[in-house]
């Protein structure tokens, strides 16, 4: 496989085994003390003791902080600050899927400001607030296929005490070097390839329905669409397939490089469960993925047809491009229903749905959704009913 550099839209280094370019980035951003953030249960595996040893042999004095949950949430970022700060950490190594991704862009953001994580929450100029010239430098290393948050600008960080999540935004949260290494994927549970793929999946459609004017992000969207559609289920029954991974990971990073444009209703009902039941984002996008766009349907007929004549379903109609994502779902073995997987007796359904109202994706649908719709998105989504 060719080993290429991207400066779209950051420097990105793509191809097999590239991690073992670890040691240049930091030296090329001028880490030489590197805080490695990374969930819990990958801080056990030998891909993060070999970075580490790697990295020590180079020469660099790298410190691991993993107190990062599947949902993450502001005590994990606090104490990852407090962490790198006792170290005297001098950049970050964001490793492993969007949770280990969100926390390290998160740290090395808050690492040098003086207020609360929450006042720099996604709304209006709350990112003015910043001091700027105290974000320490990222390099950020995916190890999986869907959240995309190596090409982000925000971190997506669950305040305990309210039980809200929030998407946290500053320009450069954007990581300075990003790594892209199909190796580090390749033995990712079959479950977890098909609920990062759906993530991912979701982020580029959800930008390219999102209404506005934005044809660079049109355009990135559709061919992660593309790409999802031709190497997704090759991923997922085939995960050595070092070509599929490659282009899985690419289309993830399209996905969130795409949705600056604006996503929708999937993520705005997913936010919640997420917060509420621990469940994870991207097998939520999938669930909710067909309800969401049946309600859309008269709204984005016209560019999901787009969508079916880019990608080539035979039948190139919304109902066509319906059933494929019904097939899909059902090849990757994901649930039709949220019931499979939420008990009923566990849903606060009013709770969910004035939290869906207020996320920040709810305004980028492209059908205005009401409280009255939400609920009804949510019933449906546990009864299994389309639009």
């Amino acid at each position: 496989m060719q080993k290429v550099n991207w400066n779209y839209p950051t420097e990105m280094w793509i191809g097999e085994n590239r991690v073992k370019d670890l040691g240049i980035a930091c030296k090329k951003l001028k880490i030489n003390k590197p805080l490695l953030v990374t969930d819990n249960g990958l801080a056990k595996n030998d891909l993060v003791r070999d970075v580490i040893l790697n990295l020590n042999t180079e020469g660099f004095s790298v410190k691991l902080f993993s107190k990062v949950v599947g949902n993450p949430t502001g005590d994990n970022v606090n104490s990852g600050v407090e962490f790198f700060k006792k170290n005297k950490c001098d950049g970050v190594i964001a490793f492993g899927g969007g949770s280990g991704l969100d926390v390290g862009k998160a740290i090395a953001f808050m690492a040098g400001q003086t207020l609360s994580l929450w006042e720099f929450e996604d709304s209006g100029d709350n990112w003015t607030k910043a001091n700027s010239d105290k974000i320490a430098p990222i390099v950020a290393v995916p190890t999986t296929a869907g959240t995309g948050s190596e090409t982000g600008r925000a971190s997506v960080i669950l305040n305990e005490e309210i039980g809200v999540k929030k998407i946290i935004f500053h320009p450069k949260f954007l990581p300075s070097i990003v790594i892209l290494d199909p190796i580090l994927t390749k033995n990712l549970p079959k479950k977890m390839t098909a609920a990062t793929g759906m993530d991912a999946l979701a982020h580029n459609l959800e930008a390219y329905c999102a209404p506005g004017f934005h044809p660079m992000a049109d355009g990135i969207a559709l061919e992660g669409i593309r790409l999802i559609k031709k190497w997704l289920l090759e991923a997922f029954k085939n995960g050595s397939n070092i070509e599929a991974r490659m282009n899985m990971l690419t289309a993830s990073s399209m996905g969130s490089t795409a949705f600056q444009k604006g996503l929708g209703g999937i993520h705005s009902l997913s936010h919640p469960v997420n917060a509420l039941n621990n469940l994870h984002h991207g097998l939520s996008n999938a669930i909710f993925m067909p309800y969401v766009l049946t309600f859309n349907r008269d709204e984005i007929k016209g560019k999901i047809n787009k969508i079916c004549q880019y990608i080539e379903i035979d039948d190139k109609s919304f109902d066509g491009f319906l059933n494929w994502i019904l097939y899909l779902r059902k090849e990757l073995e994901i649930p039709h229903k949220l019931s499979e997987v939420i008990d009923e007796k566990d849903m606060q359904l009013e709770r969910l749905c004035g939290m869906a109202l207020n996320d920040p994706s709810t305004n980028g649908n492209p059908k205005k959704l009401t409280i009255n719709d939400i609920r009804k998105l949510y019933q449906y989504s546990m009864s299994g009913k389309l639009f």
